[in-house]
């Protein structure tokens, strides 16, 4: 482990716990075990949660439309509030981290990283690799401390060769959505600051012993699943591409507003709900109810979440 600033301040927070005594026990339980086989262990980690208006999330909103399916899950109001579930992959060699969280600039709901690893016994120094279902803030922006030091600081970096195409582009930032612009800007930053150690891979590449790159772009132009062999079955960590419970599952085909190219994110949805029914495997969604672990079930045109 290399002695950095964010281990000393680290270090120190720790032992200011310590002396709190009883008062961790009341910690928010940030880690949830998930899954074992094969010498593989899979763990999820709650980087905490989004506050994300309805106009932004369905920016055709309708009451009788939309909003009856919310109805059926218990929600109202104009905002909704997404976990957000990094994923944790363990084998014995590796130690490997799917997504970052976003970090302390982002949503002061988010950002806690730190703590659910913690609840794993586990150093940022000790993940091996970290591994980007794509760029958006809330997946990318936990990537360096506040003293802009990568955060996990022994770590090897993938992201898709696409992914990283698009967002290190900069023309990227002229040519985005006006609300986007500061996250193409902060994804730029922060890719170019890791260059150095980044590995760019291609869609259906093994980027791991075990993990395999899944196309499903759409929610940003190199979005990736990764599918995980875990004994004999296999898991799928699909990110963005299924980006709620409700009206994601029940309606696939619907626009989602986080999706860069909406039609194309419809369809990666619905083909990847596809396959997941079809070959009942179990998945971790990034937004889904924490631990956001579960399959999925077909109903009628749609679909339905299943918590495991």
């Amino acid at each position: 482990m290399s002695l950095t600033r964010r281990s000393l301040l680290t270090s120190a927070m720790v032992g200011a716990a310590g002396l709190a005594g009883p008062e961790i026990l009341s910690a928010p339980a940030w880690a949830a075990t998930g899954l074992e086989g094969g010498g593989r262990r899979i763990d999820v980690v709650r980087d905490g949660s989004l506050m994300l208006p309805m106009s932004f999330l369905y920016p055709d909103f309708d009451r009788d439309r939309h909003g009856k399916v919310l109805t059926e899950y218990g929600l109202a109001g104009d905002m909704l509030e997404p976990d957000c579930n990094l994923t944790l992959v363990r084998d014995g060699e590796r130690i490997v981290l799917f997504d970052v969280g976003s970090g302390p600039n982002f949503m002061p709901s988010s950002g806690k990283v730190l703590e659910g690893l913690d609840q794993l016994g586990i150093d940022p120094a000790e993940i091996t690799h970290v591994v980007f279902t794509h760029a958006h803030p809330d997946h990318l922006w936990g990537v360096m401390d506040e003293f802009d030091e990568p955060l996990f600081s022994e770590a090897e970096y993938r992201i898709s060769r696409l992914e990283w195409d698009y967002w290190t582009d900069p023309r990227t930032v002229e040519t985005i959505a006006e609300a986007r612009k500061g996250h193409a800007a902060g994804a730029r930053r922060l890719l170019t600051a890791l260059e150095d150690r980044l590995e760019r891979f291609d869609f259906g590449q093994e980027i791991l012993p075990g993990i395999a790159a899944v196309d499903t772009s759409g929610h940003t132009p190199g979005h990736t699943a990764f599918e995980v062999r875990l004994g004999s079955e296999n898991v799928m960590l699909i990110g963005d591409c299924v980006p709620n419970h409700h009206i994601a599952f029940a309606h696939p085909d619907w626009a989602f507003g986080g999706d860069q190219d909406r039609e194309a994110g419809s369809a990666t949805r619905k083909a990847l709900l596809d396959r997941l029914v079809a070959e009942q495997m179990r998945f971790v969604g990034f937004h889904l109810p924490h631990p956001g672990l579960g399959r999925a079930e077909r109903v009628g045109q749609g679909y339905r979440f299943v918590m495991d």
